[in-house]
């Protein structure tokens, strides 16, 4: 029955969402969600650490698997990685930020959504290419960029992988969530395929790219308007500098 499962267990949503708005260290936050959810669910404590040591030495390989392709893309960035993207997003009159990450966001959502999930990622994807091309494609219409434009571009770049990621992979039947949920169902009695869980990720990932592209749309009118209200302040306060040294000379003479 409905009324005889434990949602305790559920408290580990909570951990993580106060973690990471407090921000605290992720890694922490993650172990700490691990073991109160573990501890809500009635599992003894040696248990506990059992289950943590044992995923550990299944993963002790894994630092290697993601510091080999981080020193592929280091060397790529050393050779011009990053200035090629930017020069080639460049020669596309059209092309601007919110179009690029929009493009993105569609590439991203239907690779995950078959399984693909490492074709995106930040260190492999954002970094080396999606964020100089953003960059680039400003640069293009509106000349050199301040520092906090570039954190904005950049930002937005890391947030459109997310979303594309997030909500792509949820489609895909073979993915972990999936069969979480799916077992999770089973043991409170509710009968669900996994494909059916699948087939209805896909109102939530058509929603959630339509609410992302929106923003990124009207995000190339808010880089317009805030590269318009800098330049805006720059030749007024250089203008002041320069009524400041005139009115000394003046005095001087």
């Amino acid at each position: 029955m409905l009324s005889q499962v434990n949602l305790w267990p559920l408290i580990g949503v909570a951990i993580i969402i106060v973690g990471f708005v407090l921000r605290f260290n992720p890694m922490l936050v993650v172990v700490v969600t691990a073991i109160g959810t573990a501890l809500a669910a009635g599992f003894p404590i040696d248990k506990v650490l059992a289950t943590i040591g044992t995923g550990f030495v299944k993963t002790r390989n894994l630092p290697l698997i993601i510091l080999l392709p981080l020193a592929v893309i280091g060397l790529l960035e050393r050779h011009g990685l990053r200035q090629h993207a930017q020069h080639w997003i460049s020669s596309i009159k059209s092309a601007t930020a919110g179009r690029l990450l929009i493009v993105y966001l569609a590439a991203r959502q239907l690779t995950a959504a078959v399984g693909l999930t490492s074709l995106g990622g930040h260190p492999q994807m954002v970094r080396p290419l999606l964020a100089p091309m953003a960059e680039g494609a400003t640069e293009n219409r509106y000349g050199k960029l301040s520092a906090k434009v570039r954190d904005k571009l950049r930002a937005f770049s890391a947030a459109t992988d997310n979303v594309g990621l997030f909500f792509g992979e949820d489609i895909f039947v073979a993915f972990g969530a999936i069969v979480l949920m799916t077992t999770f169902l089973r043991e409170a009695g509710i009968e669900v395929e996994p494909i059916h869980v699948a087939l209805w990720g896909i109102p939530t990932a058509i929603a959630a790219f339509i609410i992302h592209a929106v923003r990124l749309y009207r995000l190339d009118g808010a880089l317009a308007k805030e590269i318009a209200q800098e330049a805006a302040e720059t030749p007024s306060g250089a203008a002041t500098d320069d009524t400041t040294n005139n009115n000394n000379k003046t005095h001087g003479a």
